[in-house]
């Protein structure tokens, strides 16, 4: 059955979805009655900036993580003499 007036049952569900990630994953920077009065293509601009900037943020994070595998996998320790500290009786 068409609805003419009101929102479909997944537009509202696609709505909240929507809030719920501005408001959870905004930094603190939006509130719930901010973002549910705010149209469309600006809320949906501000989930994409969002998305980029984690997608970056994640890229960066493996690139380190890349970084720190690459070796034989031995801990490295520093190169200390234990007899320098402790005397042998």
């Amino acid at each position: 059955m068409p609805r003419f007036f009101g929102l479909t049952p997944n537009y509202r569900q696609l709505l909240y979805t929507e809030i719920h990630d501005l408001v959870y994953h905004g930094g603190g920077g939006f509130i719930h009655s901010e973002v549910y009065n705010m149209p469309v293509w600006m809320r949906r601009y501000h989930i994409d900036r969002i998305n980029e900037f984690n997608k970056k943020q994640n890229e960066e994070l493996e690139k380190i993580q890349g970084r720190s595998n690459i070796g034989d996998g031995d801990i490295s320790r520093p190169n200390v003499d234990p007899s320098m500290f402790y005397f042998n009786k």
